[in-house]
């Protein structure tokens, strides 16, 4: 009897994009929720490899500061001795202000049906522990479907579900409304020759 491929996780590449957003897709769909989704690979290629060239698409002009944007995506596939991808995480940066640090989001894990029981999903959220250990960052945190059958899995790696916190969400009508009370664009602070936006401007 032959003993399962250990999967091996690596950062995602650009040929990884098209596999990785049919699973975000595949994802939605497990959450009954695939109307929702709307992910292409366009758009998944531009926020993970924002210098990556794009045949026929005018790029945009440099920055100001002549510096290439820097991602605020980041990505790892778990792959099969094929080097297929089958199963991913996307993750991104965000700070504590009380710890003073960064920490890291995980905006979405998936291991496919077929490659569920390989470890992958074990070796995907290792490898973000072993980042922010490295990097001396205090927190790997992210938000799951209250029915979601991972929920044993992530009690069992010592994940605490954080019950005294309550999600917020603008979106749609609401987040074009409020936007609506901005400061007109060219008398904000942040609009003012010279300045370039930092990576914390899109937050």
């Amino acid at each position: 009897m032959t003993s399962p491929v250990i999967p091996t996780i690596r950062p995602a590449r650009p040929e990884d994009v098209p596999a990785v957003v049919a699973m975000v897709h595949e994802l939605a769909e497990y959450e009954r929720a695939p109307d929702q989704c709307h992910l292409t690979v366009e758009q998944l290629i531009s926020a993970l490899f924002p210098t990556a060239p794009d045949p026929g698409v005018t790029s945009d002009p440099p920055s100001r500061s002549g510096r290439s944007p820097a991602p605020a995506l980041f990505g790892h596939v778990a792959v099969d001795e094929r080097d297929e991808p089958i199963g991913f995480a996307l993750w991104f940066l965000n700070f504590s202000t009380w710890a003073g640090v960064h920490g890291i989001y995980l905006e979405d894990l998936y291991v496919r049906p077929t490659a569920r029981g390989s470890g992958a999903g074990r070796l995907l959220l290792a490898t973000l522990a072993e980042i922010c250990v490295r990097r001396g960052y205090r927190r790997l945190e992210w938000w799951m479907i209250d029915w979601n059958p991972a929920a044993g899995f992530y009690a069992s790696i010592g994940a605490e579900q954080m019950s005294e916190w309550v999600p917020y969400r603008l979106s749609g009508d609401a987040l074009r409304t409020l936007a609506g009370h901005a400061a007109p664009a060219g008398t904000r602070a942040d609009d003012r020759p010279g300045r370039v936006p930092d990576r914390g401007d899109e937050a």
